[in-house]
């Protein structure tokens, strides 16, 4: 168990998540039994917004959707940035998309939420009193973030012309990954799978939360009413599963390697 608030004030560094819902109360129910988490109200510019805690300390967010907004309900990752603003232009000027922002959240920060070239959605997070998530390496901590898109190489140049990453590309024939890295130390990945592609979703990044046992946590997804996609399975980060929760928001758990 790690104190992570720190370390994610590198620009590119994932630093929070946060899921936008039409059942807070209900979605709150699924994850505090999944995760352990506990919630407190946070900032409300967006509508009614609470943040998880794990040991009192700050792990993720879940927002309240407007009852005429039908969004897709899914994870998003914020991505730090020293100026939020800036950041907004960059992405305009290469080709992405800003729908949100820049506005501040409070006395927390100042935010954008955005789409890449490819429609894969994200955020980006200036801190100012929420450093974002503020512990890592335990049950019910984000672990990993994965853009999952069609392929790497012209949305790999986006996000590194926008943060500065250092790109480390998998040298495959049939294998289009790359590596992210921000500071000497790996972020984020960007799997390229071509036509594999779900069609009901795009490209869009896959949030991976650490859990003490993949088979486990995926039999109590089930049980909770949501679904398990993929079964548990042994990867390359650790046994994984992907799952998604009753309202359909998808993401990955996994039991690190010890």
């Amino acid at each position: 168990m790690t104190e992570a608030a720190t370390r994610w004030r590198t620009p590119g560094a994932p630093c929070w998540v946060s899921l936008m819902v039409h059942g807070l109360a209900t979605t709150q129910d699924f994850y505090g039994t999944l995760f352990g988490w506990e919630f407190r109200p946070g900032p409300q510019q967006l509508g009614p917004y609470a943040r998880a805690l794990l040991d009192g300390k700050e792990i993720a967010g879940i927002g309240q959707l407007p009852r005429d907004r039908h969004l897709p309900i899914a994870w998003t990752p914020y991505l730090a940035t020293q100026d939020v603003d800036a950041t907004a232009e960059a992405i305009r000027s290469y080709g992405g998309t800003v729908a949100v922002g820049p506005l501040d959240a409070g006395e927390a920060g100042r935010l954008v939420l955005a789409s890449d070239p490819a429609g894969a959605v994200f955020g980006v997070w200036q801190a100012a009193a929420h450093l974002g998530t503020a512990l890592a390496g335990t049950h019910g901590t984000p672990a990993w973030n994965e853009l999952v898109t069609r392929e790497t190489a012209t949305v790999g140049k986006f996000y590194q012309a926008i943060f500065g990453y250092e790109v480390e590309a998998v040298v495959s024939a049939d294998f289009d990954y790359l590596t992210l890295h921000a500071d000497g130390r790996p972020v984020a990945s960007v799997h390229g799978v071509g036509n594999a592609l779900p069609r009901d979703r795009g490209a869009h990044w896959m949030t991976y939360f650490e859990v003490e046992d993949t088979d486990a946590s995926a039999h109590v997804v089930a049980e909770l009413g949501g679904h398990v996609l993929k079964p548990p399975r042994e990867g390359s980060s650790g046994r994984v599963a992907t799952v998604a929760d009753p309202e359909g928001a998808v993401f990955t758990i996994v039991r690190s390697p010890r």
